[in-house]
């Protein structure tokens, strides 16, 4: 790596010159090439308006739950105490991995026996790109948005897909 101060060759990577000691770091930053890697790299999580959660508290019935889903067209819902504090997610993937087949009474249970407690988590100022990368790494295919633990919205990959197909049509 080239220090543009001093044109001293460093090891790739450096953080500094080791020449001039000039910071080095900006150096190694991605640039965008384009509207879609800008937005991804620059725009927080809140331009894509993310909506006012479903939730229900830890008692729900898995029943309430799926009602709920169903009725809502939605594929998760947060479950949240009564002060407001995020303890969980229940998912489409929920239903399917820790519920179906499992017990004949499953729709009587608490919700919070099958949530996914402590979801990961994004604030409205996370970057998109952070946000996304957090929903691949994981698997997720929904992401609470949070602030201060208290639950804000929640935002989908279908959210991701609509702001990137915006971003090409607007060209």
């Amino acid at each position: 790596m080239i220090c543009p101060t001093c044109g001293h060759d460093n090891v790739p990577g450096s953080e500094q010159c080791s020449n001039c000691l000039h910071d080095l770091t900006q150096l190694d930053r991605p640039v965008a090439q384009d509207r879609v890697e800008r937005s991804l790299m620059e725009d927080p999580v809140s331009v894509l308006m993310p909506g006012r959660a479903v939730t229900l508290p830890p008692t729900a019935t898995v029943a309430e739950a799926m009602q709920t889903m169903l009725a809502r067209n939605i594929g998760a819902l947060l479950i949240v105490a009564a002060h407001g504090k995020l303890l969980g997610i229940f998912s489409e993937r929920d239903l399917l991995t820790k519920v179906a087949g499992t017990e004949a009474d499953y729709a009587t249970k608490p919700v919070s026996q099958y949530m996914t407690p402590n979801p990961e988590t994004v604030r409205e100022t996370d970057s998109l790109g952070f946000a996304l990368h957090k929903m691949d790494v994981g698997g997720y295919r929904h992401m609470p948005v949070v602030k201060d633990g208290q639950s804000l919205g929640m935002i989908s990959v279908r959210d991701m897909l609509r702001h990137i197909t915006q971003l090409c049509k607007d060209r």
